[in-house]
């Protein structure tokens, strides 16, 4: 949170700001390029949260701003095109939000404009930034930490259902970070003693094979990776786990809050807000260079009471007592 004396206003910050955001003065607001990996209409919640987000830095969008918006809509092969077409546009800063696909192309595109990106993985891995306290170029941002907390799930997926001998867990091959999750998820699933069956999944129709194909494979609950694909698909996910009875977590809170079984992640609510909060304060000129990456501090544990009792299962009272919310 940016404390009210680092405010800066647009009249009297105007030559603190990157050589970007003057670029398009005067004349016209500064214009934030926002590149999504996924669907909008499936963000309505999110965008309000990254526009809270600026609106805390101090910037109002069509006041002091304006905002381009692009969606891949799942293809991530759309995404360089989209953040070549930003760049072109000369906006002053790109968001790259829900995937560190969207991070990668918004990179490859530009080393001048900053960045601010929103990913489940590791930044370092993938060579966004060279650290997390000091990136050292022009992109920052925020964590979900979605792949180091595979392996939580794992474990609460087991502690829930604790008789099944076999798990699946679905993930998108498309995702740069689908490697690292699927050796966090082996690696959990062998230290309790049992086998995992990655399926992999980047369409409706392989969505609907795979959960078609738990009965045959003897598949006894499942793991959803995290990903902008199952965030979009997210009502398929629930309608078919329920129509299955296959008991099953999700990355995402949102999952849970359409029928879900249960969910355990970060806040995707709250990393929108802090990247508005970041956006809004290289608007000033702050430098991503010495922006840490910052990493999420509200993790949730859901858990829906009615769907476990349509799956009949009994959910275990300890569980109960560590759940941040329960749906009834």
């Amino acid at each position: 949170m940016i404390e009210r004396r680092q405010f800066i206003t647009l009249l009297g910050g105007a030559a603190a700001w990157p050589i970007a955001v003057r670029a398009q003065q005067p004349g016209r607001l500064p214009t934030i390029g926002f590149l999504g990996s996924e669907s909008p209409g499936g963000t309505t919640e999110r965008v309000r949260a990254f526009r809270q987000g600026l609106n805390e830095a101090g910037y109002v969008e069509g006041r002091d701003v304006a905002i381009e918006f692009r969606w891949a809509e799942d293809h991530n092969d759309r995404l360089p095109d989209l953040a070549a077409d930003l760049v072109r546009r000369r906006v002053a800063v790109i968001v790259a939000a829900g995937s560190s696909a969207a991070a990668l192309a918004a990179k490859a595109a530009t080393v001048i404009i900053p960045i601010v990106f929103q990913m489940g993985g590791d930044p370092v891995d993938v060579g966004l930034v060279a650290s997390f306290n000091r990136p050292g170029s022009n992109a920052t941002g925020i964590l979900s930490m979605n792949s180091e907390l595979v392996g939580k799930r794992l474990g609460l997926l087991h502690e829930f259902i604790p008789r099944a001998a076999r798990l699946a867990m679905l993930v998108n091959p498309d995702d740069p970070n689908t490697a690292s999750i699927t050796r966090r998820a082996q690696q959990a699933a062998a230290a309790i003693g049992l086998p995992i069956e990655i399926l992999a999944v980047s369409t409706n129709r392989n969505i609907d094979t795979a959960f078609a194909s738990l009965a045959q494979k003897q598949l006894e609950a499942v793991l959803v990776s995290p990903g902008p694909l199952f965030v979009d698909r997210r009502v398929q996910l629930v309608t078919l786990a329920v129509r299955h009875l296959v008991p099953t977590i999700y990355p995402y809170r949102e999952m849970t809050e359409i029928g879900g079984l249960m969910s355990y992640g970060a806040s995707l609510v709250d990393i929108w807000r802090q990247s508005g909060i970041y956006t809004g304060r290289i608007l000033k000129g702050e430098k991503p260079s010495d922006l840490p990456v910052v990493q999420p501090t509200k993790f949730e544990f859901v858990i829906n009471l009615q769907t476990a009792r349509t799956l009949g299962i009994e959910v275990p009272q300890g569980l109960l007592a560590r759940a941040d919310e329960v749906i009834e």
